[in-house]
């Protein structure tokens, strides 16, 4: 998932600390690196791009991948919609702002699926890099209802959605969200 690279739209947060254009750069070149380490014929990359209109033809994303617009809504919405939207199959959303993911990790989530219904990557503030379904067509009704976004809650909250469901994590990986973060 990954937002069009503009001053104010993307790595808030991150901007307050380092500067909005600083903030911009950084997630561009963090995004085409990631695209670059994860790309691999076992699985398909698509870009879940917003806003919408613009992400569609934006010139700042390979050419190459596949892109969708998110849609409307809060975080989960949108996550539920991309893998609702998937490819028949397995399907896992990362963010776009982790920079240690590798193709080692995305194969680790898509093995997790192979006995379990859903996977996450957690990260240490309490969120998730990525989240996986095995059947992402038939999501349990109240997926993602009720999580508390971007907060130390967001993955126990997800998991919680999934009530029933066998529920395996991956290794943690860390986001980028301040300038703490970055060293």
């Amino acid at each position: 998932m990954v937002k069009e690279p503009r001053p104010g739209r993307v790595k808030t947060r991150l901007g307050r600390d380092i500067g909005m254009t600083a903030a911009v750069w950084w997630f561009r070149h963090q995004t085409r690196r990631l695209l670059r380490r994860i790309e691999d014929p076992r699985w398909q990359v698509v870009l879940a791009v917003a806003p919408d209109v613009e992400g569609l033809k934006s010139r700042n994303w390979p050419s190459h991948l596949s892109r969708f617009p998110q849609g409307r809504g809060n975080l989960g919405d949108r996550m539920a919609r991309m893998l609702r939207l998937s490819a028949p199959g397995p399907a896992c959303v990362i963010g776009a702002d982790i920079p240690g993911i590798t193709r080692h990790h995305i194969a680790q989530a898509f093995a997790a699926l192979g006995d379990h219904d859903a996977v996450f990557g957690p990260a240490p503030d309490g969120g998730y890099w990525l989240v996986g379904l095995k059947h992402p067509a038939r999501q349990p009704a109240g997926f993602f209802a009720g999580v508390r976004w971007s907060s130390a809650d967001a993955l126990s909250d997800s998991k919680a959605t999934l009530a029933g469901h066998r529920i395996a994590e991956i290794t943690p990986l860390r986001d980028i969200d301040t300038a703490d973060d970055l060293r």
